[in-house]
């Protein structure tokens, strides 16, 4: 390819983000606060070895203002006081029964939970969340006027370590960037699914008609494959702000950020087709400009480019309160990124949490609706 037409492509690349980000910020909204009687809610939490977080996110939870709630913790053959400290904070713990064959950790973890539950909604949220007091009854108010059956939304991202920053701001970026949210509130086919696993809200009539946790009991990839089995089952998901419904600090470590984001990527973007697809749109379109403007300096376009890109990271720091630092760095976070993803897919299954085939760990298998959605459905493969 000869140097005006590579220029051109890596333009294309570049601005179809930052058009589909523009569009999507409007779409992308924060929850309102509803009126009306309290509702009800179970708030089920999934733990393994989380003695030092897990009391939190219960008095998180239980603290929720304009909402009657019950919060119950499934410990998950933790070897530390997960049960103790969980039991402290005002949950129920139950006990995760041993993990059957064929089980992720976690997805076993939330079907157990689900037939615990004593309300009608049902709220699967990480153990590393902290809900915001009128969060969870602003997250109901989305669930019931969206019409969806299935809602979740990226809570605010706390990052300490300097890796942190680098990456985890990157989840608005792609989710924004290359999912059409228009055409994911229109569509019902898997294809479109979006999701974040860290909060999923739903009710339990829709649950048990998608087959809940059970559909999709081998995978390492709820924020995907969660919302598939809704759309499988003829329901709507929908996604939306929640950066004032919650927060979280997912890692705490620049080791912890490599294994946590490699560990399911093999059912996003390290897909065997997804992987290939993501270094062109991410590499040509983030990382290319600037390695080209140091052979050309003065070119307009490559400068346009690189400009998009940054301008899409400042505004997603400004209204998603994320790092500075990671925004000026954009390039240098998407090469870590795609170095995290080729990672996964080369090596292949990583522990976590001791375990293999658990918490968010399989066995290697991407469905065919992935490689579609990397195909067909650009940016709805990937949800970290």
């Amino acid at each position: 390819m000869n140097e005006p037409a590579l220029v051109v492509v890596v333009f294309v690349l570049a601005a179809i983000p930052a058009v589909l980000f523009a569009w999507n910020v409007f779409l992308y909204r924060r929850p309102r606060e509803t009126l009306g009687a309290p509702p009800a809610v179970s708030v089920l939490i999934p733990a393994r070895n989380e003695a030092g977080r897990i009391g939190d996110a219960v008095r998180s939870a239980l603290a929720s203002r304009g909402v009657r709630v019950e919060v119950i913790v499934g410990d998950d053959d933790s070897t530390d006081d997960t049960a103790g400290e969980a039991a402290l904070a005002g949950a129920r713990v139950v006990r995760i029964p041993s993990l059957p064959p064929g089980w992720c950790g976690k997805q076993h973890a939330c079907w157990v939970l689900s037939r615990e539950a004593r309300f009608e909604r049902l709220l699967f949220m990480d153990a590393d969340v902290r809900l915001e007091p009128d969060g969870l009854r602003r997250l109901v108010g989305f669930l019931e006027s969206s019409g969806a059956a299935l809602v979740s939304g990226v809570p605010r991202q706390v990052t300490g370590t300097w890796m942190e920053r680098l990456v985890i701001p990157l989840i608005h970026f792609v989710l924004l960037g290359f999912l059409p949210m228009a055409g994911m509130r229109r569509w019902r086919h898997p294809a479109w699914a979006a999701g974040c696993g860290q909060l999923f809200l739903t009710t339990r009539a829709a649950y048990e008609q998608a087959g809940g946790h059970a559909a999709i009991r081998g995978s390492r990839h709820d924020g995907i494959t969660l919302p598939r089995a809704y759309r499988r089952a003829g329901l709507k998901t929908d996604l939306c702000d929640a950066t004032d419904v919650a927060w979280c600090r997912m890692y705490r470590s620049a080791g912890e950020v490599w294994r946590g984001l490699a560990k399911n990527a093999r059912e996003g973007m390290a897909g065997p087709v997804g992987i290939v697809v993501w270094t062109v749109l991410l590499g040509g379109g983030q990382v290319l400009p600037g390695l080209l403007l140091v052979g050309s300096p003065t070119n307009p376009w490559l400068w346009g480019a690189a400009g998009l890109g940054l301008a899409v990271r400042l505004v997603a720091a400004w209204r998603y309160q994320q790092s500075w630092v990671s925004a000026s760095l954009h390039p240098v976070g998407v090469l870590v990124l795609l170095a995290i993803q080729w990672y996964a897919r080369v090596a292949g299954p990583v522990a976590w949490k001791d375990r293999v085939g658990a918490y968010g760990v399989g066995d290697g298998a991407e469905t065919a609706a992935g490689i579609r959605g990397s195909v067909g459905s650009i940016g709805q493969t990937v949800r970290m």
